[in-house]
């Protein structure tokens, strides 16, 4: 199995975070705090790029909620900063894992939507007399996280796109001047 690795340079060039921040505005550009980051978006940039350059960029607090359609569920916002490099990030990492996924997985993948996942349990409703639809409870919640590195260390080889990956997976705020959490169980 082929792992990658020099990848730490292309997610954190000033061009990947650009595209990154207009990926991260789509659909919500108004928003106080996204209209605060773009005005002064270069300055903002720059300040991402050299606290990723020096390992001092800390992912910040979660904002957790609980909505209630089509069921009960609690759902946690990452500042909209966190939210830029979260796309610098898998702008770069997503191609090496898009090939490992199974044509019949739909969630959050570009031309995977609702419609194609809708014309697909189609024909599978027509070709088989029993069709199962389920919903796992808590699933991101339950996700085994040592499970999850080794899978991702399987494929990604590159030291410091592993440390970034492993703060967004501890996912504890940093204390200003603390710098990152060291991630636990970092063994390549």
């Amino acid at each position: 199995m082929k792992r990658y690795g020099n990848l730490w340079h292309e997610i954190i060039t000033f061009d990947n975070l650009l595209s990154a921040a207009q990926k991260a505005q789509k659909g919500k550009r108004f928003r106080e705090n996204i209209l605060a980051f773009n005005y002064n978006l270069e300055q903002e940039l720059f300040q991402l790029q050299a606290q990723l350059q020096s390992k001092t960029y800390c992912p910040g607090t979660y904002h957790t909620f609980q909505i209630y359609e089509p069921k009960p569920r609690l759902i946690s916002a990452a500042p909209y900063r966190d939210r830029v490099v979260h796309h610098a990030l898998c702008n770069v990492i997503v191609p090496i894992f898009e090939r490992t996924f199974i044509s019949d997985s739909y969630a959050n993948r570009l031309g995977f939507g609702s419609h194609r996942a809708l014309r697909r349990f189609t024909q599978f409703a027509r070709s088989s007399r029993y069709v199962l639809q389920a919903d796992i409870r808590k699933y991101f919640p339950s996700i085994d996280h040592e499970i999850l590195k080794s899978l991702i260390y399987r494929k990604i080889k590159c030291l410091d796109t592993l440390w970034l990956i492993i703060a967004f997976l501890a996912w504890i705020p940093c204390v200003q001047g603390w710098g990152n959490p060291a991630p636990t169980g970092f063994v390549i």
